[in-house]
């Protein structure tokens, strides 16, 4: 699996409708047939700043994801609605999704 987390800090003026502002992009992603999770949390630290957990099957569904049509239209877009460019973890793991926590058990 590639295992991607993004921080995104929007422009001031677009903090609270950020969500918004990321919907089309947010579903067409989640629709990929090589997509397995796309979720938004806000940082509780700093309520100004955005993360993003990715996880794709593969480097081949990645790919997909970085060249489509709704990948590039919000790239493009990005400049727009962004103060800083995104900071990003992008890995390869040994892993289909995920699992259960071992130190606890509910």
């Amino acid at each position: 699996m590639i295992f991607i987390v993004v921080k995104w800090t929007p422009k001031p003026e677009h903090v609270e409708n950020f969500p918004d502002l990321v919907a089309d992009f947010t579903n067409a992603t989640r629709a990929e047939p090589g997509n397995l999770f796309f979720e938004w949390s806000r940082s509780l630290e700093n309520p100004s700043e955005y993360v993003l957990v990715e996880g794709f099957h593969d480097g081949d569904a990645g790919g997909e994801h970085v060249n489509s049509e709704h990948f590039t239209t919000f790239v493009a877009k990005a400049p727009d609605i962004l103060a800083s460019t995104p900071l990003i973890i992008s890995h390869s793991i040994d892993a289909t999704g995920w699992s259960e926590m071992g130190e606890i058990t509910v």
